[in-house]
């Protein structure tokens, strides 16, 4: 069975971006970005993997999940195969059909397709943003672990981590790092 991520960046007050979807605020530091890019090459976008030299394979992950909202930010960019190195999928209601053919569309039956993902083997399952996503996974216990990369800053309002209510749930530190920068990376497992 393969482990669900949400592997995200946020604010120290829970928010993944603002609410125009900009990530303003967030830390832009090489180090930090060397080290997380060392540690998770696949998280790393297809167009600019080439671009920073990052040649290493996939260490975590071989499969994307994304909400409308994430994808669309690289589609402004003319991206339409963000993560062309890993087996893509985007959820979304909306989205008549796929922008790309890498790119697999998730229009109905959302839980179904992530536990046929889940019940599948190789490395694990990324899921790299989407408030509304996030909520809808996690209430269906389809979420794994939690990697929050918390910047130190307050954005005070924006798109939270999850969309609306989730249930409160404990969570089990099982690692952390500390940059100079201020930016927590946690590692937690959700029990």
């Amino acid at each position: 069975m393969k482990t669900l991520t949400y592997y995200v960046a946020c604010s120290v007050d829970g928010y993944i971006a603002h609410t125009n979807g900009s990530h303003a605020g967030f830390s832009q530091d090489p180090d930090y970005f060397s080290d997380l890019f060392a540690t998770f090459p696949e998280t790393v976008p297809s167009h600019l993997r080439d671009a920073m030299g990052i040649q290493a394979e996939n260490q975590w992950f071989d499969t994307v999940l994304m909400g409308r909202h994430t994808y669309e930010i690289g589609l402004k960019e003319g991206v339409t195969s963000p993560y062309s190195h890993m087996e893509q999928y985007l959820f979304s209601r909306s989205v008549p059909e796929s922008p790309d053919r890498n790119v697999n569309l998730v229009a109905e039956h959302a839980i179904e397709r992530v536990k046929t993902l889940k019940d599948g083997s190789g490395k694990g399952i990324w899921l790299c943003g989407g408030a509304e996503l996030a909520a809808s996974l996690f209430a269906h216990h389809l979420i794994d672990q939690l990697i929050l990369k918390i910047n130190p800053f307050l954005m005070g309002a924006g798109i939270p981590l999850f969309a609306g209510e989730i249930q409160q749930t404990a969570l089990e530190l099982t690692n952390r790092k500390i940059y100079d920068n201020g930016v927590s990376l946690l590692y937690y497992t959700v029990q």
